[in-house]
């Protein structure tokens, strides 16, 4: 069944719509955030302040072919177009001369930027966007910890105090509390607690629904659905967190899957063998992930999106502004730092029960030689394609293509 998704298209269409309001809402005025993905989108969403999301605005530049122009934009003005691209790109449209040619229209100016400041470039990244006029950058701390919960996505929906430790979340609250006189200064709107646990609850039953999506995928044989549809289906939901249209959506993504898996749909009518996908999505070649279905039968089963959601956001308790410090204090750890993302992804490679891996390896690793030989460890190959993962001039379509047909020939598929 190769057929689309509906809540893909749906997801989708729904983002367009938003984001032409937003941009037609612009004209007043008004305030306008522009965050990282790991900026506590719920204070914003509480207080009724639209955000646009660095990495998905990125990924929309890259798919649309948009990158090199970027990076031609902070080259010509002295900033490095070789580091932290993901993150660097949209800060061109600071500088686009013609800011309507860029997609959907371009990205509306922001009077607020917010990101955590989890490394030298990210930091100077924001500092460009607070150089301008009438933007203001709000940094985020990131701290770290010397012990490592054991199994801590089974830590996190509930106990999420012993996972992260006291210390990180005093250090947390205290900056979500920064943030709310902050915005509640700036931009004169009131932070209401009664809304805030509303959105808190909503953010939850959506991750719910994804957490059932994902079990439903991991134990279906064959895959329902490609990778690249379950992408959009969960991710513009998340940029809507806190909403009832988000929380519908992710209800809408599971009941459309669990329709797909009773029927035994396939996305491959002869699966031979099941992948997982670790890092950020291939932006600039989204067909990667279906061109070795017809040749090899390989299809890939997992990416991070839908299992992020479904494991790292999770977060139950009376203190609605702690429960949300726990969902970002160790956000980072779960995805990219050993031993915590590395033993969640060899679990994660077990429940979906796939026969290799593919490993995007970008200049900021991010641990990823631990979590390579955390899979290798456990019986799983893993094949590293070093490669950014939305600048493409290091990058040589055919050549990545050769290189995993080889791996699957010689080592996920020998003698088949």
């Amino acid at each position: 069944m190769s057929e689309r998704l509906a809540s893909a298209r749906a997801a989708t269409a729904h983002q367009r719509e938003w984001f032409a309001d937003l941009r037609a809402g612009r004209s007043d005025g008004g305030h306008f955030a522009f965050v990282n993905a790991d900026a506590p989108h719920e204070i914003l969403r509480t207080m009724g302040i639209p955000y646009v999301v660095n990495q998905w605005w990125a990924s929309i530049l890259t798919a649309k072919g948009r990158t090199q122009d970027c990076l031609a934009l902070l080259r010509e003005r002295g900033y490095p177009d070789y580091i932290e691209q993901y993150s660097a790109i949209a800060l061109a449209a600071l500088f686009d001369p013609d800011p309507g040619s860029a997609p959907w229209g371009g990205l509306p100016r922001p009077s607020i930027v917010i990101g955590e400041t989890s490394g030298d470039a990210s930091r100077k990244i924001f500092d460009v966007w607070s150089e301008q006029p009438d933007i203001t950058f709000y940094p985020m701390e990131s701290a770290a910890a010397n012990d490592v919960p054991v199994r801590w996505w089974e830590l996190m929906p509930r106990r999420w105090e012993e996972a992260v430790g006291t210390d990180r979340l005093d250090l947390m609250v205290g900056e979500l509390r920064g943030l709310i006189r902050f915005l509640e200064l700036t931009t004169g709107r009131p932070f209401r607690e009664t809304r805030f646990r509303e959105v808190m609850a909503l953010a939850n039953e959506q991750q719910e629904w994804n957490r059932r999506s994902r079990d439903l995928i991991a134990r279906a044989r064959p895959c329902p659905l490609a990778v690249t549809d379950s992408i959009p289906s969960v991710m513009v939901p998340q940029w809507h967190r806190g909403t009832t249209w988000a929380r519908d959506a992710a209800r809408a993504f599971h009941d459309e899957v669990a329709e797909r898996v009773s029927a035994g749909a396939s996305v491959c009518a002869d699966e031979r063998a099941r992948l997982m996908w670790i890092g950020r999505g291939l932006w600039f070649d989204l067909d990667f992930y279906r061109r070795f279905q017809d040749s090899h039968g390989a299809v890939f089963v997992w990416s991070m999106y839908l299992a992020i959601a479904a494991d790292g956001y999770l977060r139950y308790g009376d203190d609605p502004l702690r429960a949300l410090a726990a969902r970002f204090a160790a956000f980072s750890d779960q995805l990219y730092t050993p031993p915590w993302s590395a033993e969640w992804y060899v679990k994660e490679a077990r429940q979906h029960g796939v026969d290799g891996v593919v490993h995007l390896v970008s200049d900021d690793p991010r641990g990823s030689y631990f979590t390579t030989r955390a899979l290798e460890a456990a019986g799983i190959p893993v094949l590293e394609l070093h490669a950014d993962n939305v600048d493409s001039r290091e990058t040589d379509e055919a050549s990545i293509t050769r290189t995993v047909a080889e791996w699957l020939d010689h080592v996920v598929l020998p003698g088949d």
